[in-house]
């Protein structure tokens, strides 16, 4: 594998592990968070820490690899402050969910700079620093071979993919995380007729775990639902307010303009769209417990 130095921008709860990871395969990492405890846990990892965006870029290679894995509201301002300073040839990595749509214009914006961007989805949630991350890459087939030792150190054997284009990246994502959407709801709903069925007193963890053995439905989702039902049976304190990070919503709306019918992944966003309105019962408490244990999500307690 080749050695290669990069900036890393986002220091949150995927972005720490990411950097640990980068860091064990013997990359160079300098790293920028306004975080700066998690600054110096990055620099624990072997990392160095840059107080700025700007010192940053002055510790890195000319050109330039600066992944982003920062929230997808602030990604413009990211663009605006380092297109500017950075030298041509230099190469933006954005590995958060970021809408496709935009992805497309900012390669764009990009381009004129003389960088390009290379768009990954990246999924794994917090889970991901163990167990190694599923990636979906966009961007030029040469830049993106240029990459690929960041990738492998990242990623689950196997686990990453040049996908396409510029955006294709996150574009595949953010079909992942709206069928990722319908998954949880169907879970959730069934878990809510063994609670609420004929049948009083049904242990919900142990079946949860007997599914996980030989059953068509096993998965990772259903792993952490039989975690999270042992852990606490009845979900008790949980609120069961489920947020929208915006795939889903995506999702329906390139769907929509490609006369596609998702009445499933439609089912599911309003679920947690009305959860947010107070409409919670069992499923939706168990789908914002799903949703800490693969995202650490925060849980609304009652």
């Amino acid at each position: 594998m080749v050695d290669m130095k990069l900036g890393f921008i986002g220091l949150g709860k995927m972005g720490l592990p990411m950097v640990k990871r980068l860091v064990a395969a013997g990359h160079e990492v300098v790293v920028y968070d306004l975080n700066q405890e998690a600054a110096a846990q990055a620099t624990s990892y072997g990392a160095t820490a840059a107080k700025t965006t700007e010192a940053l870029m002055a510790q890195l290679g000319q050109p330039a690899i600066v992944w982003l894995m920062i929230p997808a509201q602030v990604v413009d301002q990211q663009l605006g402050e380092l297109l500017p300073h950075l030298p041509k040839g230099s190469v933006i990595i954005d590995g958060g969910n970021s809408d496709y749509r935009l992805t497309l214009k900012r390669s764009q914006q990009a381009q004129a700079a003389g960088v390009t961007l290379v768009d990954v989805g990246t999924s794994g949630g917090v889970l991901g620093g163990n167990r190694g991350y599923c990636m979906m890459v966009g961007g030029e087939d040469a830049v993106v071979t240029k990459l690929a030792p960041l990738f492998e150190a990242l990623a689950e054997p196997q686990g990453w993919q040049h996908v396409g284009p510029s955006g294709a990246g996150h574009y595949v994502k953010m079909v992942h995380n709206a069928i990722e959407y319908g998954l949880m709801e169907s879970y959730a709903e069934g878990y809510h007729m063994l609670k609420e069925g004929p049948f009083e007193n049904l242990d919900l963890g142990r079946i949860g775990g007997l599914w996980q053995h030989g059953s068509i439905i096993d998965s990772l989702l259903n792993d952490l639902i039989k975690e999270a039902l042992t852990e606490n049976p009845s979900l008790e304190g949980i609120e069961g307010s489920v947020a929208e990070s915006g795939e889903a919503r995506w999702t329906l709306e390139e769907a929509a303009q490609h006369h596609i019918a998702l009445p499933a992944i439609q089912a599911a966003l309003d679920v947690r769209l009305q959860s947010q309105k107070g409409q919670t019962n069992f499923a939706t408490k168990l789908l914002a417990a799903m949703r800490n244990k693969f995202g650490g999500h925060a849980l609304n307690k009652k």
